[in-house]
């Protein structure tokens, strides 16, 4: 259960990285450039996408690193990354496999309460 939360969190964390840098792109690309007619908008809090576009990824690699030695911890980390990554970007086609998979990766981190078998 913990390489299960180790690789589904490093894997998380880096889509959530790809997520990330688009979504901090486009806000600054906005910003620099204005909005485009009925084509691109700012969204409604820039500043909330670009936090969670730099601290889930990395809550999201770092739960999943820690997941072998510290799974309580790594289980929280993930699930927060989870929840940012929610929060921020919402549930959508780009999204949904990095939430999903941190997710999982954070309750299975939670449900390895003994070490893994030999």
């Amino acid at each position: 259960m913990r390489n299960a939360a180790l690789t589904l969190g490093v894997i998380a964390g880096v889509i959530g990285l790809i997520v990330g840098f688009f979504g901090y792109g486009y806000t600054v690309f906005i910003d620099n450039f204005g909005e485009f007619g009925d084509l691109a908008h700012q969204v409604e809090n820039p500043d909330l996408v670009r936090a969670v576009s730099l601290v889930s990824p990395i809550l999201a690699i770092a739960g999943g690193a820690m997941a072998r030695a510290r799974n309580i911890a790594a289980g929280l980390l993930m699930l927060v990354s989870c929840a940012g990554m929610f929060w921020g970007f919402g549930f959508n086609v780009f999204t949904m496999f990095p939430i999903a998979m941190c997710g999982l990766g954070g309750l299975l981190a939670l449900a390895a309460r003994q070490p893994d078998e030999a």
